[in-house]
């Protein structure tokens, strides 16, 4: 599969998501469980950017790969990242034309596939990537875009990776990304990662029952689906 119909395989994807409503209500932050997954993963990004020395966000650039309606770029906002330099890259017209309504008018939006963004090599601090590896069934195409998100970064940055690492066997239009296959496509970096996120469907049946088991269920790390890493590109 080239890389063109595989954006386009994307987009037939997202597509059938967006018409399920039942499956768009499912990631309101107005859930419980919605609610404490990001904000589990707020702690850990906090963690570890303070692991990082970052006392100074704003002098960091920053480009989220597949940035959706603006959602991660606006959390980088509100933690004190400057929106001049922040940027987005998305391939759905629909999600870029909301990720602007909801940005700073600072933040650079850039439409289209990723693995042709013209950005400057050895320009970034961070690239991030939430979820979607996982969207990418061709590995030939997620190679490409690894390759060049891993061009952006500067020696001393790195990428900043969120998704989960298991199938869902419910769902044929994700598969999941084992650490084995990130370092695979990263294999000149140096990777730090940590297992976070209760499984979702389980999240979201304790949840249920009651908000607070989502932590007690959430101290068993066999339960948790999703790993946030930093993957280093050395200082040569």
């Amino acid at each position: 599969m080239t890389g063109p119909s595989e954006t386009d395989a994307v987009a037939e994807r997202f597509a059938r998501r967006a018409a399920d409503a039942a499956v768009a209500g499912r990631y309101s932050l107005l859930r419980p469980d919605v609610l404490q997954t990001v904000q589990e993963r707020q702690r850990a990004m906090l963690r570890l950017f303070a692991r990082k020395g970052w006392r100074e966000p704003a002098v960091l650039r920053v480009v989220e790969v597949g940035c959706g309606a603006g959602g991660n770029l606006l959390e980088l906002v509100r933690l004190g990242f400057a929106p001049e330099h922040l940027s987005g890259i998305e391939l759905l017209p629909d999600r870029l034309a909301a990720a602007r309504h909801t940005l700073p008018a600072a933040v650079t939006l850039l439409p289209g596939d990723a693995t042709l963004a013209r950005i400057a090599p050895a320009s970034l601090d961070v690239v991030l990537q939430f979820t979607v590896f996982t969207s990418l069934l061709d590995h030939g195409f997620q190679q490409r875009l690894a390759d060049a998100m891993w061009q952006w970064v500067r020696p001393g940055g790195g990428v900043l990776w969120y998704d989960f690492t298991v199938d869902n066997p419910r769902n044929p239009d994700v598969r999941g990304v084992p650490m084995a296959r990130v370092r695979e496509l990263f294999p000149q970096a140096r990777i730090n990662h940590r297992r976070i996120t209760l499984a979702p469907p389980l999240a979201r049946a304790v949840c249920a029952v009651h908000p607070a088991l989502y932590g007690l269920f959430n101290l068993l790390p066999p339960l948790r689906t999703h790993v946030l890493a930093w993957i280093e590109k050395p200082v040569a």
